[in-house]
């Protein structure tokens, strides 16, 4: 009959290895050599990537603040009401 859908074109010279799901070891040296690969990775990016955090932060606070503070009504314009 017709051919399954992975084998519609013959490709020459391309090899594929397969390997079974239970012969993998999906967290063989996750702990061992995964930790350590963490701390290091951060240590290396943290002084790339912490510092326009912190700057966005504090002008987001800083914008923040300062529109409060500007929508505030001022309770000298209303001394004189009745």
């Amino acid at each position: 009959m017709g051919k399954h859908f992975g084998e519609l074109a013959k490709i020459r010279g391309l090899i594929t290895y397969k390997l079974s799901p239970h012969e993998q070891r999906a967290y063989a040296g996750a702990i061992s050599n995964g930790l350590p690969n963490i701390f290091r990775r951060f240590r290396e990016n943290v002084f790339r990537v912490a510092p326009p955090f912190i700057v966005g932060y504090l002008v987001y606070e800083g914008v923040d603040r300062e529109h409060h503070r500007r929508t505030r009504k001022n309770p000298a314009d209303y001394e004189n009401d009745e």
